[in-house]
């Protein structure tokens, strides 16, 4: 073997120790690093050599190893798949837990859930719902809600989630009469954090808010909502409890914020 091969192999070597190890260590205790390098970095390495998306990879992933009518194994599959393939920006299994908790805590009869994505936080909120409980999600990326039906479907929840294509702001005031929905009960913030803020006027403009509805907001520390947190936390209407945790999938720190409307 000449030196030119074994040098190659190790190059080889040592870049796939980065890419796999090194590198996502390096950047586990770092929110933004760590986004940057999962979504940007690897996201377009693996796309371009998979000539797929990720949606795509972690659609084909649930069907493979998810057992298709039960929502706890599309969850467990998911997030395998994020802590041991890659990584996504699910809410993720430990504030996947403080979802859930409050989920039961409200039992509510309408949820809206801003921000779909692949589905994930929706086959979580549904599987905690009572029969008659229906949740509302709206997503902005048509490619994002196509795997995202694919997803809940082989949850087995396609009749209990209404999921809507379309801007936030576009649907927001529609929703009463699109879908005859009075008020939700809980709203999951989980989209764009720039429209967390006016989405949340919106909603309390377009009377979709009732004394008691509670508002979930994830990832308010990283990457970070600071004009919803200020309006939120000073705001007379409403009484709000910050919930410490970390960025899915990492050791950095996030959070959810829980919000009760009080009229």
């Amino acid at each position: 073997m000449s030196l030119t091969l074994v040098c190659s192999i190790g190059a080889a070597a040592l870049l796939f120790a980065l890419f796999r190890w090194v590198v996502p260590a390096a950047v586990q205790h770092h929110g933004r690093l760590a986004i940057f390098w999962h979504e940007v970095v690897v996201g377009t390495i693996l796309d371009t050599l998979t000539r797929s998306t990720q949606p795509q990879r972690l659609l084909r992933a649930v069907q493979t190893h998810a057992t298709r009518g039960n929502p706890r194994s599309v969850i467990q599959s998911i997030d395998d798949f994020c802590r041991h393939r890659e990584w996504a920006m699910n809410v993720g299994d430990e504030k996947g837990c403080i979802l859930d908790s409050i989920v039961s805590e409200v039992n509510p009869t309408f949820v809206l859930e801003l921000g779909t994505y692949c589905g994930y936080s929706a086959v979580r909120i549904a599987s905690v719902l009572g029969p008659q409980a229906k949740l509302f999600t709206l997503e902005f990326n048509k490619d994002y809600a196509a795997v995202a039906r694919q997803v809940i479907d082989w949850a087995g929840l396609g009749d209990q989630v209404q999921l809507v294509e379309g801007a936030s702001a576009d649907w927001i005031p529609k929703m009463k009469e699109q879908f005859g929905v009075k008020t939700f009960d809980l709203v999951f913030l989980d989209h764009w954090k720039e429209a967390y803020l006016p989405d949340t006027k919106l909603l309390e403009e377009s009377g979709l808010l009732r004394k008691g509805t509670v508002l979930l907001a994830d990832n308010v520390i990283c990457p970070g909502t600071p004009q919803y947190l200020e309006y939120i936390r000073s705001s007379r209407r409403y009484q709000t409890q910050f919930y410490k945790s970390h960025l899915e999938y990492t050791k950095a720190e996030d959070g959810m914020e829980k919000s009760v409307f009080l009229g």
